[in-house]
C-alpha cells in the first residue's frame, strides 16, 4: 500500500468511469479499462479521444500529450486484466450483488497490497470490505460528475479499513488536482448525504402539485444561486439512482426526509429515468440529450393567463434594508413609489440610502447620472401609511411579526381606495392572516423579494385560496415589468426556496452535531460537489442563525415533520447569542468591525 499508485485498473466504462479514467491518463497513469460490454468500451474510448482532442484544440495539451495519454489507455472485457494493477476502482451498476460479485473475484486476480477502492454513492463500504478476502485494503472513492470539471473527492474509510491504504487514495486524488474530504462510512456520505434530501423534497413537491416543474427549478437557481434546478438534476443524475441512493439513505437513517417519494418509483419503474431515456421529470430532444422539448406540461406562453388591474403607483410600508431595495426596483422600473415609514425622519433617511446605492450603480456604469435623478425624483418618502390613499398596488416590508403585519392591513384596509392590490413581502407567515384582517382578502397576495431586492431576480408569487384571480394576474404583470422573473405557489410555510433551503441547512448542522463531518469539510463537500455558491456553514451565519432557527420552527410547526425539528446545536448557539456575522461568532468567528 505504500507504492505509487502507477496503474490503475477502472471497473465499469459507463460515463463516471470514462471520466474517472480520463482524469487519471491525462495525470500520466497507467489505465487499465474493464467492462464486460464491449460498446460500452468502444464508447469510453471514442470519448476519450474526443475530449483529449478538445483539450488540443483549446491548448490545454499539446497533440503529443494526447497521442501519449491515449497510449497509456487500454481496454479489456475481463477482470484478469487487472492483476498488474496498484489500484482498482470499481464504478458498477450500484447493488450490492454485483459490486461483491466484483470484489470476490478480484480477490483471486489482484497483488494482496493492491488497494480496492468502490465509487459507490449509497452502498455501505463497511458491508462491501467485510465479504473481501482483505477488508484493510478496501475503502471508498467517490467522485463527482463530471469528473473533469468536479474537484471533490471523498475518500470514505470503514472501521476496517488500514489508514496507509487511506494517505495513498489521498495523495493520488490531490496529485489529479482534486480536492479530497475524508469521511466515514454512512449513506451518502456528506454531499450526496445533504443533495438527495433536498432533491427528494423537491421532487414530494413537485408531486403534492404545490408548484410547477419549471417554477421550482427557477426559483432555486435564482433564489440560491444553484447551477441547476432540483429536477433537472434528478434528470440529469438518473432518477433510478436517485431512488437508489434514497433507499440506501433512508435504510439508515429512517428519516421521513429520506424515503424516496413515490413519483420516483413511479418514473423509474415506467423507465422514464431522466436525460439518459429522453425523458424524466423534463422530455429532451433524444435520449443522452441535454435540450429539453416541449411537451403538455411546458408552461404557456406569457400572457396568457388573464388580464390584471392597472397600476401606475406603489406604496412600499417600511424603511429598513427590504422595504428601501423595493421602492427602488420600482422606482427604476418607472413607477411612481410612496415610500411610506413610522416617521418622516426613517422614510427620508430610507430614501437617502437608495440615492447611496443609485450612485453605486452609476460608479459602475450601469446606470447614467440622469437615470439616478430621475428615479429618485419618483420616491416620495412619507412619514404616514395615510399617503397611500391613490396607490394602486401597497407592498408591506415591515418587521417579520404576525401581530404587525395584521396590524398594518387593518389600516391599510382603511385607508386604501377600493381595488388596490395589497402585498405581503412575509418570507415564512401565512399570508392568507394577512388577508383576513382586512375586509377585501380576495385583493391580498404575496410577493416573497429576495435580499437584496436591487439584485435578486426571483419574486415568490403567493396566492392565497381567496386571492382574486385579477389579482394573481397584476402581479404576474408587474414582477415581469420590474425584471423580476415570478414562481407561483401557494400559501404554506417557506413557499418554494425556504421549504427546501432550509432542511438541508439542518440537516448540515445535524451532520457537526453528530461529529460526521467538519465544518470545513461539509462547506467545501457543497460547494465543490454540489455545485453551491456557498458551503451551508457560510450561509447559515450570513443569514442569521436566530432568523435560521426561526424558519425552521414555522417548517417544523407546519408539517410536523420529526426530521424538519431544528437541530439542538443550532438552538444552543442562538441561545448562546451566537448568531452569525452580525455578532462576530455563529459557527465560525468574525473580525469585529
Amino acid at each position: 500500500m505504500d507504492t505509487p499508485l502507477s496503474t490503475i485498473a477502472v471497473v465499469g466504462l459507463g460515463t463516471m468511469g470514462t471520466g474517472i479514467a480520463d482524469v487519471l491518463v491525462r495525470a500520466g497513469r497507467e489505465v487499465v479499462g474493464i467492462d464486460v460490454s464491449e460498446s460500452a468500451a468502444a464508447r469510453a474510448v471514442a470519448a476519450l479521444e474526443a475530449s483529449t482532442a478538445r483539450a488540443v484544440a483549446r491548448e490545454r495539451i499539446t497533440e503529443d500529450e494526447r497521442q501519449d495519454a491515449l497510449a497509456r489507455f487500454r481496454v479489456y472485457s475481463d477482470l484478469q486484466a487487472a492483476a498488474a494493477a496498484d489500484l482498482v476502482i470499481e464504478v458498477v451498476p450500484e447493488t450490492y450483488e454485483t459490486k461483491q460479485e466484483v470484489f470476490r473475484t478480484l480477490d483471486g486476480i489482484v497483488r494482496p497490497d493492491a488497494i480496492l477502492a468502490t465509487g459507490t454513492n449509497a452502498l455501505s463500504v463497511t458491508r462491501l470490505a467485510a465479504d473481501s478476502a482483505h477488508p484493510e485494503r478496501v475503502l471508498g472513492l467517490h467522485f463527482f460528475a463530471p469528473v473533469q470539471a468536479m474537484k471533490l473527492v471523498e475518500v470514505v474509510s470503514s472501521v476496517l479499513t488500514d489508514p496507509r491504504a487511506v494517505a495513498a487514495v489521498t495523495r493520488l486524488a490531490e496529485e489529479l488536482g482534486k480536492e479530497p474530504v475524508a469521511v466515514g462510512d454512512r449513506a451518502g456520505f456528506i454531499a450526496d448525504g445533504l443533495l438527495f434530501g433536498y432533491l427528494n423534497q423537491a421532487a414530494a413537491m413537485y408531486e403534492a402539485r404545490y408548484a410547477s416543474r419549471e417554477d421550482i427549478d427557477a426559483a432555486m437557481k435564482l433564489g440560491c444561486g444553484l447551477p441547476m434546478g432540483p429536477l433537472e438534476l434528478l434528470d440529469l443524475v438518473g432518477i433510478d439512482t436517485a431512488r437508489t441512493v434514497l433507499d440506501a439513505m433512508y435504510q439508515a437513517s429512517h428519516d421521513r426526509l429520506h424515503a424516496p417519494a413515490p413519483i420516483l418509483k413511479q418514473l423509474s419503474e415506467a423507465g422514464l429515468t431522466g436525460r439518459k431515456a429522453g425523458r424524466g421529470f423534463y422530455t429532451y430532444a433524444a435520449p443522452g440529450s441535454a435540450e429539453k422539448a416541449p411537451d403538455a406540461l411546458t408552461p404557456a406562453a406569457a400572457g396568457a393567463g388573464g388580464t390584471g388591474r392597472e397600476v401606475r403607483s406603489v406604496g412600499v410600508a417600511g424603511s429598513g434594508t427590504m422595504a428601501s431595495g423595493i421602492a427602488e426596483v420600482f422606482a427604476k422600473a418607472g413607477y411612481d413609489v410612496v415610500l411610506a415609514a413610522r416617521s418622516q425622519e426613517k422614510a427620508d433617511a430610507a430614501k437617502a440610502y437608495i440615492a447611496t446605492s443609485l450612485a453605486r450603480s452609476v460608479a459602475k456604469g450601469r446606470m447614467t447620472e440622469e437615470a439616478r435623478e430621475e428615479t429618485l425624483a419618483r420616491i416620495a418618502p412619507a412619514g404616514s401609511l395615510d399617503a397611500f390613499a391613490e396607490v394602486d398596488l401597497a407592498v408591506e416590508a415591515v418587521a417579520e411579526d404576525l401581530a404587525i403585519k395584521q396590524e398594518l392591513f387593518g389600516r391599510l384596509d382603511k385607508i386604501c381606495k377600493p381595488g388596490v392590490v395589497l402585498a405581503t413581502t412575509t418570507s415564512s407567515l401565512p399570508v392568507v392572516a394577512c388577508a383576513k384582517a382586512t375586509s377585501r382578502p380576495q385583493d391580498v397576495i404575496g410577493m416573497h423579494f429576495f435580499n437584496p431586492a436591487p439584485a435578486m431576480k426571483l419574486v415568490e408569487i403567493v396566492r392565497t385560496v381567496l386571492t382574486a384571480d385579477d389579482v394573481h394576474a397584476t402581479v404576474r404583470e408587474v414582477t415581469a415589468k420590474i425584471r423580476k422573473h415570478g414562481v407561483d405557489c401557494g400559501d404554506r410555510a417557506g413557499f418554494i426556496v425556504n421549504a427546501l433551503l432550509f432542511p438541508y441547512l439542518n440537516n448540515a448542522v445535524k451532520m457537526v452535531q453528530e461529529h460526521y463531518a467538519t465544518l470545513d469539510d461539509i462547506d467545501t463537500a457543497m460547494k465543490l460537489g454540489g455545485g453551491y455558491p456557498m458551503g451551508p456553514f457560510e450561509l447559515l451565519d450570513v443569514v442569521g442563525l436566530d432568523v435560521s432557527l426561526a424558519i425552521e420552527k414555522v417548517l417544523h410547526r407546519e408539517f410536523r415533520d420529526p426530521g424538519l425539528a431544528p437541530a439542538p446545536l443550532l438552538e444552543h448557539l442562538v441561545a448562546a447569542g451566537c448568531l452569525g456575522r452580525k455578532t462576530g461568532r455563529g459557527f465560525r468567528e468574525y473580525a469585529r468591525r
